[in-house]
């Protein structure tokens, strides 16, 4: 699922079935349906190329397949040029060939994944000079991927019932999610989950919309952080809401208190957790205008772990049908980041901080009129 910056008044959700790439035609020419501005291809081949293509002796032998088979042909390269583009659009114009150039989507090592995936996603190969292949003296039909249909717009391609094995796909994305587990770079994750829901045959995107760039800023944050609270719900569950599973939890660390194996400073440490958990509950019936320690009381005497309190209806309910939840990975992080700073705080001899000006202190205009005496500094020598 991704977000992005709608061009309506509306937020809109599209699903894109099939794999898509965030790329479109190279050249308008290869347009078939001149009302929608696309490219539509049934039953295409599709030739992957990891490298630029200038020269039309490159892919002569594909094209004379294609021409033989009657078939369009998708190419997906880093770049078309020069003279295989220009041939590529004169032979489309004159309807000898069905054909369309696109540029590999994505940057370094991501683009040369995103390729692999289409091999693997159209029951093709990546076609590499530098391994060894050479399609002017040895074509193999193999090396072309399939698609029951593509759709490609000025800035979006579509590849529709790959012609992959299902064991292949499966195992590629066996292979991804191995790599995530492995590696610790957020953006790699990020990159990589994207990989491994357009292989899955489906990607969603949310356009928010709005009526001025302000509106869809705050709108799109705000999509953005529901969509992150969801994908932290997703990998680790959820707890209930309103401070309730922290306030809950509290009451667990004091059996830490009994522990003999403990010492007297640690067993300080664990009231301070005690204490610090039971705030954000407290925090959110203050400002709602209640007693913070009544509703805790009534809370943890019950024992009941799915209650809580709601605020905004001023009673308590089951968290989980009222819908007030968090998930378990928020409220675990935003505890440990709390006892790391506060740990760091403990071991600092000073802490700098800005100290609030006294209210009806600040300079008045009226003031400024005794800048006049700055004439006095023409007595200064140098």
């Amino acid at each position: 699922i991704t977000v992005q910056d709608g061009k309506t008044l509306d937020t809109e959700l599209e699903v894109v079935e099939g794999m898509s790439l965030d790329r479109g035609y190279i050249s308008p020419y290869f347009v078939t349906n001149t009302k929608s501005q696309k490219v539509e291809a049934e039953d295409a081949f599709i030739l992957i190329c990891q490298k630029k293509i200038s020269n039309l002796q490159q892919i002569l032998p594909v094209l004379e397949h294609i021409a033989r088979a009657n078939r369009p042909l998708i190419i997906v390269a880093d770049d078309v040029d020069g003279e295989a583009l220009a041939t590529l659009i004169i032979n489309k114009i004159n309807g000898k060939l069905k054909v369309c150039a696109v540029k590999a989507p994505g940057f370094g090592d991501n683009k040369t994944n995103i390729m692999h995936d289409l091999a693997v996603f159209t029951g093709g190969q990546v076609y590499n000079e530098e391994v060894g292949m050479n399609l002017e003296q040895n074509f193999d039909q193999s090396i072309l991927g399939i698609a029951k249909k593509v759709t490609v717009s000025k800035d979006q391609t579509i590849i529709l019932s790959g012609g992959g094995e299902p064991a292949a796909l499966e195992e590629r994305k066996d292979l991804i999610n191995s790599m995530m587990q492995s590696t610790d770079s957020a953006y790699e994750k990020e990159k990589m989950s994207e990989r491994l829901a357009k292989l899955s045959g489906g990607v969603a995107v949310i356009k928010v919309g709005g009526a001025s760039d302000v509106e869809v800023g705050e709108k799109k944050d705000r999509v953005t952080d529901a969509l992150n609270a969801t994908r932290a719900a997703v990998a680790e569950g959820i707890v209930p809401g309103g401070g309730s599973a922290l306030l809950y939890a509290s009451k667990k660390c004091e059996a830490l208190l009994s522990d003999s194996n403990l010492t007297e400073d640690q067993k300080t440490g664990v009231r301070i957790v005690i204490n610090s958990i039971k705030l954000p509950a407290m925090t959110i019936v203050k400002n709602a205008g209640g007693e913070g320690a009544v509703v805790i009381h009534k809370l943890l005497g019950d024992g009941n772990t799915q209650q809580g309190y709601d605020a905004s209806k001023d009673k308590f309910v089951n968290m989980f049908d009222a819908g007030i939840v968090d998930p378990t990975k928020v409220v675990k992080t935003a505890l440990v980041d709390a006892a790391s700073v506060a740990g760091l705080m403990i071991t600092t001899e000073a802490a700098i901080t800005d100290i609030p000006a006294p209210a009806g202190e600040g300079m008045g205009a009226g003031g400024m009129g005794g800048m006049g005496g700055m004439g006095g500094m023409g007595g200064m020598g140098f």
